[in-house]
């Protein structure tokens, strides 16, 4: 019996497919750019997207998290302060949800982006509270559920 390995590698040879920016964002040029997933999260709340984009000038508004690594050319991002940094190839970056960058991509960028949508407040105190349950309840079983849940670990 012969197993798959769930890793794959090879980012450079990953085939993209068409991803137009939003036509409202382009502020000068054509950029043109493409994505692919690479990888998603069983709950859908983080993914591995890598991206690539030719030249033009544009806003990016992030309604996710996303932190982001350059693996190939360069870009300018300009953040809502005006400062404006040259990020190339190794440099890495976090967009908190909610934030926006202008982007001026001189010739070419391609980046490998790590995606996480933060789960509503109500299902986050859900799942620290069932995580929180299952580790007691794991402990031994004849313990006092409610007085573990309020001793210190």
């Amino acid at each position: 019996m012969t197993s798959e390995s769930p890793a794959k590698f090879a980012i450079g040879r990953v085939h993209l497919n068409p991803s137009p920016i939003n036509p409202n964002w382009i502020l000068d040029g054509n950029p043109v750019s493409c994505n692919k997933v690479l990888s998603s999260s069983a709950d859908g709340t983080a993914s591995t997207v890598i991206w690539d984009c030719t030249a033009g000038r544009f806003n990016w508004f992030y309604g996710i998290d996303e932190t982001l690594y350059v693996i190939e050319g360069s870009v300018v991002i300009k953040d809502v302060t005006g400062v404006a940094r040259r990020l190339g190839v190794g440099d890495m970056v976090y967009f908190p949800a909610g934030s926006h960058a202008e982007w001026s991509v001189e010739d070419y960028v391609r980046k490998v982006a790590f995606c996480r949508a933060s789960l509503p407040r109500p299902l986050v105190f859900a799942k620290r509270g069932y995580r929180l349950l299952k580790r007691v309840l794991g402990r031994g079983g004849d313990k006092d559920v409610v007085s573990a849940m309020f001793s210190a670990d």
